[in-house]
């Protein structure tokens, strides 16, 4: 099985690291970055040690609440 057969496509996926949800969302690393330190312990962040994701599902419907981001 090649590389190319394993990769999951980017909205099938449970969460997204910085890089990943910046292209999806069109939101810059750096402000995804504050919007998890503001959102230190939110249902939409998911901590892997000391790396960041945004769970998909749940940081869209926190998206679809904010008037400005």
């Amino acid at each position: 099985m090649s590389n190319t057969d394993k990769m999951v496509p980017v909205w099938e996926k449970y969460s997204l690291n910085i890089p990943e949800a910046a292209e999806y969302y069109g939101i810059g690393e750096k402000r995804l970055r504050q919007i998890a330190n503001e959102n230190v312990g939110a249902d939409f962040i998911l901590e892997i040690g000391s790396h960041i994701r945004f769970k998909r599902r749940l940081f869209e419907k926190y998206l679809d609440l904010s008037s400005t981001v």
